[in-house]
Protein backbone atom coordinates (compact mmCIF):
# COMPACT_ATOMS: atom_id res chain seq x y z
CA UNK A 1 0.00 0.00 0.00
CA UNK A 2 1.45 3.46 -1.20
CA UNK A 3 1.63 6.01 0.92
CA UNK A 4 0.55 9.39 -1.19
CA UNK A 5 0.62 13.08 -0.57
CA UNK A 6 -1.53 16.12 -2.51
CA UNK A 7 -0.01 19.20 -2.86
CA UNK A 8 -2.66 21.13 -3.94
CA UNK A 9 -6.20 21.27 -2.32
CA UNK A 10 -7.96 23.26 -5.44
CA UNK A 11 -10.73 22.41 -7.76
CA UNK A 12 -8.05 19.92 -9.62
CA UNK A 13 -6.73 19.05 -6.36
CA UNK A 14 -10.30 17.73 -5.53
CA UNK A 15 -10.31 15.59 -8.70
CA UNK A 16 -6.98 13.91 -7.87
CA UNK A 17 -7.97 13.30 -3.91
CA UNK A 18 -10.77 11.15 -5.60
CA UNK A 19 -8.59 9.54 -7.94
CA UNK A 20 -6.46 8.18 -4.96
CA UNK A 21 -8.85 7.43 -2.81
CA UNK A 22 -10.80 4.89 -5.42
CA UNK A 23 -7.37 3.43 -5.92
CA UNK A 24 -7.31 -0.20 -3.61
CA UNK A 25 -3.42 0.36 -4.14
CA UNK A 26 -2.75 3.57 -2.40
CA UNK A 27 -4.17 6.11 0.91
CA UNK A 28 -4.31 9.65 0.71
CA UNK A 29 -2.75 10.09 3.85
CA UNK A 30 -1.53 13.94 3.75
CA UNK A 31 -2.69 17.21 1.76
CA UNK A 32 -1.15 20.93 1.66
CA UNK A 33 -2.60 23.52 0.68
CA UNK A 34 -1.36 27.11 0.96
CA UNK A 35 -5.18 27.91 1.55
CA UNK A 36 -6.03 26.67 5.15
CA UNK A 37 -9.28 26.01 5.22
CA UNK A 38 -9.05 24.21 1.56
CA UNK A 39 -6.82 21.79 2.77
CA UNK A 40 -8.71 21.22 5.65
CA UNK A 41 -11.89 20.86 4.06
CA UNK A 42 -9.87 18.77 1.45
CA UNK A 43 -8.28 16.57 3.90
CA UNK A 44 -11.87 16.06 6.38
CA UNK A 45 -13.30 14.81 3.26
CA UNK A 46 -10.78 11.60 2.75
CA UNK A 47 -9.77 11.01 5.82
CA UNK A 48 -6.38 12.92 5.65
CA UNK A 49 -4.20 15.01 7.68
CA UNK A 50 -3.22 18.99 6.82
CA UNK A 51 0.37 19.43 7.06
CA UNK A 52 3.21 21.24 5.89
CA UNK A 53 5.17 20.31 2.46
CA UNK A 54 8.16 20.66 4.31
CA UNK A 55 6.54 18.09 6.96
CA UNK A 56 5.40 15.67 3.97
CA UNK A 57 8.66 15.96 1.98
CA UNK A 58 10.57 14.89 5.38
CA UNK A 59 8.31 11.74 5.69
CA UNK A 60 9.99 8.97 4.69
CA UNK A 61 6.67 6.90 5.13
CA UNK A 62 5.22 8.63 2.41
CA UNK A 63 6.28 7.20 -0.95
CA UNK A 64 4.55 9.53 -3.23
CA UNK A 65 3.26 12.92 -3.93
CA UNK A 66 0.58 14.57 -6.13
CA UNK A 67 1.69 17.99 -7.05
CA UNK A 68 -1.73 19.84 -7.84
CA UNK A 69 -0.38 23.70 -7.12
CA UNK A 70 -0.13 26.71 -8.99
CA UNK A 71 2.19 26.22 -12.14
CA UNK A 72 4.77 28.61 -10.70
CA UNK A 73 5.30 25.94 -8.22
CA UNK A 74 5.60 23.31 -10.15
CA UNK A 75 9.64 22.90 -11.06
CA UNK A 76 10.24 23.62 -7.46
CA UNK A 77 8.34 21.05 -5.93
CA UNK A 78 9.03 18.77 -8.71
CA UNK A 79 12.76 19.12 -7.64
CA UNK A 80 12.34 19.46 -3.53
CA UNK A 81 10.03 16.00 -3.59
CA UNK A 82 12.49 14.08 -6.16
CA UNK A 83 15.92 14.91 -3.73
CA UNK A 84 13.76 13.65 -0.88
CA UNK A 85 12.95 10.53 -2.29
CA UNK A 86 9.73 10.62 -3.56
CA UNK A 87 7.79 9.75 -6.57
CA UNK A 88 6.06 12.55 -8.51
CA UNK A 89 2.88 12.98 -10.30
CA UNK A 90 3.07 16.63 -11.28
CA UNK A 91 -0.46 18.27 -13.27
CA UNK A 92 0.57 20.21 -16.42
CA UNK A 93 2.37 21.97 -17.51
CA UNK A 94 6.04 21.42 -16.16
CA UNK A 95 6.74 24.96 -15.59
CA UNK A 96 5.60 28.52 -16.84
CA UNK A 97 8.90 28.70 -18.78
CA UNK A 98 11.22 25.96 -21.25
CA UNK A 99 14.63 26.71 -19.51
CA UNK A 100 13.41 26.48 -16.16
CA UNK A 101 11.61 22.97 -16.85
CA UNK A 102 14.80 21.83 -18.74
CA UNK A 103 16.94 22.40 -15.48
CA UNK A 104 14.49 20.60 -13.28
CA UNK A 105 15.01 17.76 -15.35
CA UNK A 106 18.42 17.63 -15.21
CA UNK A 107 18.16 17.71 -11.18
CA UNK A 108 15.29 14.88 -11.14
CA UNK A 109 17.42 13.14 -13.48
CA UNK A 110 20.49 13.09 -10.44
CA UNK A 111 18.09 11.44 -8.01
CA UNK A 112 16.90 8.44 -10.15
CA UNK A 113 13.26 9.23 -8.93
CA UNK A 114 10.41 8.72 -11.70
CA UNK A 115 8.35 11.83 -12.31
CA UNK A 116 4.69 11.79 -14.42
CA UNK A 117 3.29 14.81 -15.67
CA UNK A 118 -0.42 14.73 -15.72
CA UNK A 119 -1.66 15.04 -19.71
CA UNK A 120 -4.77 12.84 -18.62
CA UNK A 121 -6.23 12.93 -21.79
CA UNK A 122 -4.28 10.21 -22.95
CA UNK A 123 -6.09 7.82 -20.95
CA UNK A 124 -9.20 8.97 -22.58
CA UNK A 125 -10.57 5.78 -23.12
CA UNK A 126 -11.72 6.37 -26.51
CA UNK A 127 -8.25 8.79 -27.06
CA UNK A 128 -6.39 5.45 -26.35
CA UNK A 129 -8.29 3.44 -28.13
CA UNK A 130 -7.53 5.67 -31.42
CA UNK A 131 -3.50 5.34 -30.26
CA UNK A 132 -3.22 1.83 -30.18
CA UNK A 133 -4.86 1.67 -33.63
CA UNK A 134 -2.50 3.82 -34.76
CA UNK A 135 0.40 1.88 -33.31
CA UNK A 136 -1.21 -1.04 -35.12
CA UNK A 137 -0.61 0.35 -38.44
CA UNK A 138 -4.87 0.07 -38.55
CA UNK A 139 -4.73 2.78 -41.23
CA UNK A 140 -1.03 2.84 -42.27
CA UNK A 141 0.99 5.68 -41.82
CA UNK A 142 -0.28 8.28 -40.10
CA UNK A 143 -0.30 11.57 -42.41
CA UNK A 144 -2.50 14.38 -41.21
CA UNK A 145 -3.89 14.64 -37.77
CA UNK A 146 -6.66 17.36 -36.34
CA UNK A 147 -7.14 18.22 -33.10
CA UNK A 148 -10.59 20.22 -31.87
CA UNK A 149 -10.56 21.42 -28.44
CA UNK A 150 -13.41 24.20 -27.39
CA UNK A 151 -13.92 24.81 -23.61
CA UNK A 152 -17.85 25.65 -22.91
CA UNK A 153 -16.90 29.07 -21.56
CA UNK A 154 -13.52 31.00 -20.58
CA UNK A 155 -12.04 30.63 -17.53
CA UNK A 156 -11.82 34.72 -15.27
CA UNK A 157 -9.65 36.99 -16.33
CA UNK A 158 -7.78 36.53 -12.67
CA UNK A 159 -7.11 32.48 -13.88
CA UNK A 160 -5.66 33.92 -17.11
CA UNK A 161 -3.34 36.08 -15.56
CA UNK A 162 -1.38 33.42 -13.99
CA UNK A 163 -2.10 30.36 -15.91
CA UNK A 164 0.24 31.12 -18.21
CA UNK A 165 -1.75 31.59 -20.94
CA UNK A 166 -3.88 29.71 -23.99
CA UNK A 167 -0.80 27.32 -25.11
CA UNK A 168 1.16 27.09 -21.91
CA UNK A 169 -2.41 26.02 -19.87
CA UNK A 170 -5.06 25.08 -22.38
CA UNK A 171 -3.65 24.12 -25.56
CA UNK A 172 -0.88 22.23 -23.98
CA UNK A 173 -3.15 18.76 -23.71
CA UNK A 174 -3.30 18.88 -27.09
CA UNK A 175 0.30 19.35 -28.29
CA UNK A 176 0.87 16.79 -25.79
CA UNK A 177 -2.04 14.72 -27.37
CA UNK A 178 -0.12 15.57 -31.10
CA UNK A 179 3.56 14.71 -30.22
CA UNK A 180 1.87 11.37 -28.49
CA UNK A 181 0.22 10.43 -31.54
CA UNK A 182 2.58 11.01 -34.28
CA UNK A 183 5.27 9.82 -31.99
CA UNK A 184 7.39 12.62 -31.41
CA UNK A 185 7.93 16.57 -31.04
CA UNK A 186 7.22 18.16 -34.30
CA UNK A 187 10.35 20.27 -36.34
CA UNK A 188 8.24 23.25 -36.60
CA UNK A 189 5.24 25.50 -35.37
CA UNK A 190 3.17 27.80 -36.64
CA UNK A 191 0.25 29.74 -34.91
CA UNK A 192 -2.36 32.62 -35.93
CA UNK A 193 -4.88 33.59 -32.59
CA UNK A 194 -6.80 36.58 -31.71
CA UNK A 195 -8.72 37.50 -28.95
CA UNK A 196 -12.39 37.52 -29.93
CA UNK A 197 -14.69 35.89 -26.98
CA UNK A 198 -13.64 38.52 -24.09
CA UNK A 199 -11.63 41.55 -25.06
CA UNK A 200 -10.33 41.83 -21.25
CA UNK A 201 -8.63 38.12 -22.13
CA UNK A 202 -6.69 40.38 -24.74
CA UNK A 203 -6.10 43.36 -22.36
CA UNK A 204 -4.57 40.62 -20.04
CA UNK A 205 -2.07 40.04 -22.75
CA UNK A 206 -3.72 36.60 -23.80
CA UNK A 207 -5.47 34.99 -26.82
CA UNK A 208 -8.74 33.26 -26.28
CA UNK A 209 -9.09 31.52 -29.64
CA UNK A 210 -5.91 29.68 -31.73
CA UNK A 211 -5.23 27.44 -34.99
CA UNK A 212 -1.51 25.97 -34.90
CA UNK A 213 0.05 24.35 -37.65
CA UNK A 214 2.60 21.62 -36.18
CA UNK A 215 4.77 20.09 -38.88
CA UNK A 216 7.51 17.41 -38.82
CA UNK A 217 10.46 16.50 -41.10
CA UNK A 218 8.69 13.91 -42.97
CA UNK A 219 6.11 15.78 -44.07
CA UNK A 220 3.26 14.70 -41.41
CA UNK A 221 1.02 17.68 -40.27
CA UNK A 222 -1.02 18.27 -37.29
CA UNK A 223 -3.61 20.57 -36.97
CA UNK A 224 -4.68 22.55 -33.41
CA UNK A 225 -8.05 24.57 -33.12
CA UNK A 226 -8.82 25.94 -29.26
CA UNK A 227 -11.21 28.25 -28.60
CA UNK A 228 -12.39 29.41 -25.18
CA UNK A 229 -16.26 29.30 -26.32
CA UNK A 230 -18.19 26.73 -27.51
CA UNK A 231 -22.04 27.61 -25.96
CA UNK A 232 -22.83 23.93 -26.22
CA UNK A 233 -20.35 22.39 -24.82
CA UNK A 234 -17.13 20.46 -23.98
CA UNK A 235 -16.20 20.09 -27.64
CA UNK A 236 -13.26 17.10 -27.64
CA UNK A 237 -12.45 15.63 -31.07
CA UNK A 238 -9.70 14.34 -33.22
CA UNK A 239 -9.30 12.96 -36.21
CA UNK A 240 -6.36 11.34 -38.12
CA UNK A 241 -6.24 10.49 -41.54
CA UNK A 242 -3.35 8.11 -42.22
CA UNK A 243 -2.37 6.51 -45.35
CA UNK A 244 -4.68 3.68 -45.39
CA UNK A 245 -7.76 4.98 -43.59
CA UNK A 246 -9.52 7.06 -41.17
CA UNK A 247 -9.37 7.21 -36.97
CA UNK A 248 -11.82 9.57 -35.66
CA UNK A 249 -12.75 10.18 -31.67
CA UNK A 250 -15.90 11.87 -31.23
CA UNK A 251 -17.61 13.75 -28.44
CA UNK A 252 -19.47 11.95 -25.64
CA UNK A 253 -22.52 13.27 -25.50
CA UNK A 254 -25.13 13.90 -22.53
CA UNK A 255 -27.16 11.01 -23.28
CA UNK A 256 -27.05 8.41 -26.45
CA UNK A 257 -30.79 9.13 -27.53
CA UNK A 258 -31.41 10.02 -30.95
CA UNK A 259 -34.97 11.31 -32.51
CA UNK A 260 -35.60 11.36 -36.04
CA UNK A 261 -38.83 12.94 -37.24
CA UNK A 262 -40.30 14.77 -40.36
CA UNK A 263 -37.94 17.59 -39.30
CA UNK A 264 -34.77 16.29 -39.05
CA UNK A 265 -32.55 14.34 -36.50
CA UNK A 266 -31.66 15.53 -33.33
CA UNK A 267 -29.21 14.01 -30.78
CA UNK A 268 -27.89 15.01 -27.19
CA UNK A 269 -25.46 17.97 -26.77
CA UNK A 270 -21.41 17.24 -25.42
CA UNK A 271 -21.37 17.02 -21.97
CA UNK A 272 -20.54 20.12 -20.21
CA UNK A 273 -17.36 20.35 -18.61
CA UNK A 274 -13.97 18.40 -18.41
CA UNK A 275 -15.16 17.25 -15.10
CA UNK A 276 -17.86 14.60 -16.95
CA UNK A 277 -15.71 14.25 -19.97
CA UNK A 278 -12.15 13.11 -18.41
CA UNK A 279 -13.04 11.94 -14.77
CA UNK A 280 -12.72 7.93 -15.93
CA UNK A 281 -9.25 9.60 -17.51
CA UNK A 282 -8.45 11.24 -14.27
CA UNK A 283 -8.71 7.49 -12.21
CA UNK A 284 -7.10 5.44 -15.41
CA UNK A 285 -3.94 8.35 -15.11
CA UNK A 286 -3.49 7.64 -11.64
CA UNK A 287 -3.70 3.73 -11.68
CA UNK A 288 -0.81 3.93 -14.30
CA UNK A 289 1.40 5.97 -12.09
CA UNK A 290 0.42 3.79 -9.09
CA UNK A 291 0.96 0.70 -11.50
CA UNK A 292 4.57 2.15 -12.36
CA UNK A 293 5.60 2.61 -8.97
CA UNK A 294 4.18 -0.53 -7.23
CA UNK A 295 5.66 -2.50 -10.09
CA UNK A 296 9.10 -0.24 -10.79
CA UNK A 297 8.39 0.27 -14.78
CA UNK A 298 8.62 3.40 -16.42
CA UNK A 299 5.90 6.07 -15.74
CA UNK A 300 4.01 6.09 -19.07
CA UNK A 301 4.14 10.18 -19.07
CA UNK A 302 7.51 11.37 -18.63
CA UNK A 303 9.29 15.02 -17.89
CA UNK A 304 10.38 15.00 -21.32
CA UNK A 305 6.82 14.70 -22.61
CA UNK A 306 6.11 17.46 -20.55
CA UNK A 307 8.78 19.40 -21.54
CA UNK A 308 7.97 18.72 -25.55
CA UNK A 309 4.72 19.78 -25.06
CA UNK A 310 5.96 23.10 -23.29
CA UNK A 311 8.46 23.57 -25.90
CA UNK A 312 5.27 23.90 -28.44
CA UNK A 313 3.50 26.05 -26.45
CA UNK A 314 6.42 28.72 -26.42
CA UNK A 315 7.28 27.82 -30.02
CA UNK A 316 3.64 28.73 -30.32
CA UNK A 317 3.76 31.73 -28.40
CA UNK A 318 6.61 33.44 -30.11
CA UNK A 319 4.65 32.20 -33.92
CA UNK A 320 1.89 34.45 -32.56
CA UNK A 321 4.07 37.50 -31.36
CA UNK A 322 6.55 37.60 -34.86
CA UNK A 323 4.13 35.90 -37.49
CA UNK A 324 6.91 33.49 -38.34
CA UNK A 325 7.41 29.70 -38.02
CA UNK A 326 9.26 28.65 -35.48
CA UNK A 327 11.79 25.64 -35.58
CA UNK A 328 12.94 23.06 -32.88
CA UNK A 329 15.76 22.48 -32.70
CA UNK A 330 16.28 18.86 -33.87
CA UNK A 331 19.19 17.90 -30.98
CA UNK A 332 16.70 18.73 -28.73
CA UNK A 333 13.14 16.90 -29.11
CA UNK A 334 10.52 19.31 -27.46
CA UNK A 335 13.29 22.50 -27.33
CA UNK A 336 13.44 25.72 -29.24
Amino acid sequence: MLNIALLGAGRIGQVHARSISANPDCTLVAVTDVAAEAAHNLAARFQAKVRSVDDILADAAIDAVLIATSTDTHSDLIERATAAGKAVLCEKPVDLALERALACQAKVARTGKPVMIGFNRRFDPNFAALKAAVDSGEIGKAELLAITSFDPAPPPVSYIKVSGGLFRDMMIHDFDIACWIMGGAPSKVTATASSLVDSEIGAAGDVDTAVVTLSWADGRIAVVKNSRRAGYGYDQRIELLGSEGLLSAKNELENTIEKITREGTRSAKPVYFFLERYMRAYEAEWAAFVHAIKTSTPVPVTLADGIAALACAEAATRSVRTGETVALRPEMPGGL
